[in-house]
């Protein structure tokens, strides 16, 4: 929300006061609490009739500090909150006379005490940003309401990223953003996942911990400050210092939640019905038939919202016209190695039996007066599950644990979006708050349940919402987009704005999911969609099976697949990493090049872990141009090496993708190529690449058992050679230049 009108000017009908003096400042042992006036106290008759702010420094973690700036504190604080890693951090509060220090690892907030309002920010005693003069701001608007805002500076060269899955330009400087989840899709500003959360590339990210609409103006109200405002009384954010923008995202996920491991069937391929088209058993048959002759691997199948009866969402009952014997159908499915995933939604439909039970229980959420609120959208008289009540999740995923004794193995967790605000929770949650944070409940509630069910790592989602601390429950998937190679830019820029923003696992919909893609940008999108972190074949009205595109598809996909499953051992470590530290398997290229500036803006390509470069061709012709940091980089499966720093052009046919890796990185290579699980740790080869003789590296591989084998590997004599504890010897040929 924007306030000002110019630099000195506010908008008509709004009124701010700022802090311009410190009163006071009182430290205990773990908090430093700073009464800042909002005008200049010279006397005692100045106190009178003088608004004051409260400002609170503490700190949960080494290396973050939390900032909150009240005003009135009496308000009733309803909820709900961001669930945060509870603790507190040992910290060094100081105060020299004109100044006092709050410090924690390597992160100081220096406060003036003695003049104008100034907070620097220092991160290893380097400047990183700074609250300045009229920079927190308590606004009143003509109807009385109250909002605070703050404004760190910017530094010059200073880049923000994150802030949940945006689908416009990756730097969001000069942008203006309001977190509030809304069913969008990927050409407008709107977006399924807001997070307020941003990293920067100067050393520190900003997580403002409010639930509700929370309002940035990223260098668009003051160029050169990032404002953040939410209405109320009172705002808290977190400074998290890196230096490096991995280790903020190490802090960040620590504060908010690391991602949870998830079962390696989920990388392989999913297949779906796609949305709106007609289906039954024989024609889910038909494609899976259809994948096996084609020698297609298959991982997943899934089952969209048409599985239920129209007019009957979400009842959770198989559509006896078109699936009679379900049990049978995922018994079926099942002996030919698949796994089942099925779509669900929060909401329930007025002739669903489950509508009446829920109502008469309780369990929808209901408007102030006591009636249920309902809708037309989707089906007809929707209502909605009220997963703040203890007793509707139970019943929820009660009615879940069907399907799961059934035969389903994941839930695709679609919408959660629109949430009204006009209601009242069953716990009394502020409805403005709720809005974005239903999609965590929903998710964790389905979560929780095959956790529960199927086992510790064995929980899969497909989800589409989410908000901070929605990264514990993977997968997420990119929403609807256009089938063009428009759409697919924006949905790459889509995931690795949610990976800057502590999401590990990304997905989208391969080929687009609003209309029917062309041969060639099919063929594109697929090889992009088997180099994400997950993939899935999924449509609106049209069928995404190779074959109905053309013959070509096939041996596109096929080729891509398999290519993926002999990437799991890579894959896998790469997401123990992302369950240890934060880091995402779709990195953008300045997480893991910080001091390239040339990375800073890149979002047509991306790093798949940190050893694989990708560059997705993004339009008809087969051209790609991308850019490769210093060092000697190797293409993945040709061999050939290219130079960075510097840009490239490429042709590629559609059997290849840009795919390059690192300078001295040794991969494990699985040597299975039809399925994501087999035993990776004793089936693989290693491979090092522009590696010389004496090159050593420690190779960490998942091992079919659940733990993790470790393997010294040396390059001798043009040979990779890898030895572990217990274990003979590996010989393997190396690839790439060993001279």
């Amino acid at each position: 929300m924007k306030f000002t009108d110019g630099y000195w000017l506010y908008r008509k009908g709004l009124s701010a006061l700022h802090p311009r003096d410190v009163s006071d400042v009182e430290a205990s042992q773990d908090k430093l609490m700073v009464y800042a006036p909002t005008r200049r106290i010279a006397d005692r008759g100045d106190a009178l009739n003088c608004p004051q702010l409260t400002i609170t420094f503490e700190s949960p973690l080494p290396d973050v500090i939390g900032v909150t700036i009240e005003h009135f504190q009496g308000g009733v604080d309803s909820g709900p909150h961001f669930e945060l890693k509870e603790g507190t951090a040992d910290v060094s509060i100081g105060n020299d006379g004109g100044t006092s220090t709050f410090t924690t690892g390597g992160l100081t907030a220096r406060i003036n005490t003695a003049g104008d309002w100034n907070v620097d920010f220092l991160g290893d005693g380097r400047l990183l940003t700074s609250s300045v003069p009229r920079s927190i701001g308590l606004i009143t608007d003509q109807d009385g309401k109250h909002f605070i805002h703050e404004q760190l500076t910017l530094g010059v060269g200073t880049n923000v990223y994150g802030l949940g899955e945006r689908f416009g330009p990756l730097v969001k400087n000069g942008q203006s953003i309001d977190i509030w989840n809304e069913d969008g899709g990927t050409s407008s500003e709107l977006a399924y996942k807001n997070v307020p959360f941003f990293i920067t590339n100067a050393g520190y990210g900003v997580f403002v911990n409010h639930p509700e609409r929370v309002s940035f103006e990223i260098g668009s109200e003051v160029v050169s400050r990032t404002q953040f405002s939410v209405e109320g009384q009172k705002l808290q954010y977190f400074v998290i210092h890196g230096p490096t923008p991995k280790e903020i995202l190490r802090r960040y996920t620590e504060l908010t939640g690391r991602p949870s491991r998830i079962p390696a069937w989920s990388y392989g391929l999913w297949l779906s019905t796609s949305f709106t088209t007609d289906y039954d058993e024989k024609t889910v048959m038909s494609f899976i038939d259809g994948m096996a002759e084609r020698k297609l691997p298959l991982s997943v199948f899934h089952f969209d919202c048409h599985w239920m009866r129209a007019f009957h969402w979400s009842d959770f009952t198989w559509d006896p016209a078109t699936f009679p014997d379900p049990e049978g159908m995922l018994r079926r499915l099942h002996e030919r190695g698949l796994k089942v995933c099925v779509w669900i939604n929060p909401y329930i439909a007025q002739r669903s039996h489950l509508f009446r039970e829920g109502a008469e229980l309780g369990y929808l959420v209901k408007k102030a007066d006591g009636s249920v609120w309902q809708w037309d959208m989707w089906q007809a008289g929707m209502g909605l599950v009220d997963f703040t009540n203890p007793d509707a999740v139970t019943w929820y995923q009660d009615k879940l644990r069907t399907l799961l004794n059934q035969g389903v193995d994941s839930f695709k967790t679609d919408f959660g979006e629109r949430i009204p605000t006009d209601v009242a929770w069953h716990d009394g949650s502020d409805p403005e708050r709720m809005h974005n944070y239903y999609a965590q409940l929903y998710n964790r509630t389905v979560f929780d349940l095959l956790n529960k069910e199927l086992g510790e790592g064995q929980a899969v989602l497909f989800a589409r919402s989410a908000t901070a601390g929605g990264q514990q429950m993977p997968v997420h998937w990119g929403g609807d987009c256009e089938s063009t190679f428009t759409a697919m830019s924006e949905s790459l820029r889509g995931g690795l704005s949610l990976a800057s923003s502590g999401f590990a696992f990304w997905s989208h919909d391969i080929g687009g999911f609003e209309g029917t893609p062309a041969p060639e940008l099919f063929k594109r999108w697929i090889a992009f969609g088997l180099l994400s972190s997950h993939s899935r074949l999924h449509g609106s009205n049209s069928y995404r099976v190779p074959w109905l595109v053309d013959d070509e598809s096939s041996d596109v996909l096929r080729h891509f697949t398999e290519l993926k499953m002999r990437l799991m051992p890579y894959l896998l470590s790469t997401a123990e990493d992302a369950h240890q530290t934060g880091s995402p398997l779709m990195r953008p290229m300045f997480l893991e090049f910080p001091d390239d500036p040339a990375c800073a803006h890149l979002d047509r390509q991306y790093m798949l872990g940190s050893e694989l470069l990708v560059a997705p061709v993004m339009g008809s012709g087969g051209s790609v141009d991308f850019y490769l940091p210093e060092g000697t980089w190797t293409h993945l499966e040709s061999g050939e090496q290219l130079s960075g720093p510097r840009w490239h052009r490429k042709a590629l046919s559609v059997m290849e993708a840009a795919v390059y890796v690192r300078q001295g990185a040794v991969l494990p290579f699985g040597t299975v190529s039809d399925r994501p699980e087999y035993d990776w740790a004793n089936e693989l080869e290693f491979k090092a690449f522009a590696a010389v003789d004496g090159h050593r590296r420690t190779v960490t591989v998942p091992k079919s058992d659940g733990g993790f084998a470790r393997f010294e590997v040396t390059v001798e004599g043009g040979r990779a050679v890898a030895t572990s504890a217990g274990s003979p010897s590996m010989n393997v040929q190396a690839q790439g230049n060993l001279s």
